[in-house]
């Protein structure tokens, strides 16, 4: 049992009445990140549906006040402190995770698995999101992100999205001009969670798409490495590449403690198994202060940092809904 301030236990007290016994208390988070290491959440709970994400948004509103609340898909892009996170994680489960092909459309809940898709409009003769296989995230954060690679990302192939909203307590159908999806960024707020999203793909050869697939994952098992890590820590700034800008500055292969740098790619920080993630924050840190202090340039991290006493958590404000949570 995590020791938790007082106003956390408070809080997580009301949280889990409102929910019910669907709300696990102390439950393992940073295990269910691609890192593989770091600390609980104070309270969790699945979300399979629309109807299980309005019960917590009435759970938020019962607390009165502001929540840190973060949403999880894959873990692939979060890193969670070893103290935990003493907010709300909410999990989006199987529900949420559908992956179906409506003509030259693909459609996913926003915990679907990329690569899943990926395939799946390969072997459909659908072309364009072939790039996807090689990102293990879900959907919701690959929208959140604007994720991409090989050339391509979210905004090429988006025509909808399905989002509700914690706070208000409703759901809304967009387009991607208001997502506002941008290199590794989007206008999604915290407490928004993508449910659904539509891309439109280009009718192809079944052959030719499983072929380039094929490709992509050979390419990255060449080129990036395996294990426990999240993927590309910093973002490219404009004009350069961030793992170039790395290794330049000496820092391939720095270890503190249980993470280091990758050998392999320099973009990548791997974390030991039962290692700790305050290794891996001192890791990025490092690496930011060198590259700035050698090279004059300061990086900036696309992965999530969650807990951490130096990093706000983001808070939702819920209030009362008067919506049936239909389209807004």
């Amino acid at each position: 049992m995590v020791s938790w301030p007082d106003p956390v236990r408070r809080r997580t007290a009301v949280l889990a009445e409102a929910l019910g016994g669907c709300a696990e208390r102390d439950a393992p988070l940073g295990a269910r990140t691609t890192y593989r290491v770091g600390g609980p959440a104070a309270l969790l709970v699945e979300a399979d549906d629309e109807a299980a994400l309005a019960g917590v948004h009435r759970a938020l509103v019962a607390v009165g006040e502001p929540v840190p609340v973060v949403v999880v898909g894959q873990g692939s892009n979060m890193l969670v402190a070893d103290a935990g996170f003493g907010g709300l994680a909410v999990v989006l489960g199987a529900g949420l995770c559908t992956v179906a092909v409506e003509g030259s459309h693909l459609v996913a809940g926003g915990g679907a698995k990329l690569p899943v898709l990926a395939r799946r409009s390969a072997a459909a003769g659908l072309r364009g999101f072939e790039w996807a296989v090689g990102v293990p995230g879900s959907v919701g954060g690959a929208v959140r992100m604007n994720a991409g690679g090989h050339g391509s990302d979210v905004a090429a192939t988006l025509v909808r999205c399905r989002s509700f909203d914690l706070a208000a307590g409703d759901a809304r159908d967009e387009g991607p001009a208001r997502l506002a999806l941008g290199y590794r960024r989007s206008a999604l707020g915290p407490g928004e969670v993508v449910v659904r999203a539509e891309f439109a793909l280009a009718p192809g050869e079944a052959t030719e798409a499983e072929a380039l697939v094929s490709e992509i994952v050979r390419w990255r098992r060449a080129n990036q490495p395996g294990g426990s890590n999240a993927g590309s820590v910093f973002t490219n700034p404009p004009g350069d590449a961030a793992g170039r800008l790395v290794e330049a500055a000496g820092c391939k292969g720095l270890r503190i403690g249980t993470a280091h740098v990758s050998e392999k790619h320099a973009n990548f920080i791997q974390a030991d198994p039962g290692g700790a993630a305050d290794d891996v924050r001192a890791v990025m840190e490092a690496v930011r202060s060198r590259v700035a202090e050698r090279l004059g340039v300061t990086l900036r991290t696309e992965v999530r940092l969650v807990g951490f006493a130096d990093v706000p958590d983001p808070l939702v404000e819920a209030r009362p809904s008067t919506s049936t949570g239909g389209p807004r």
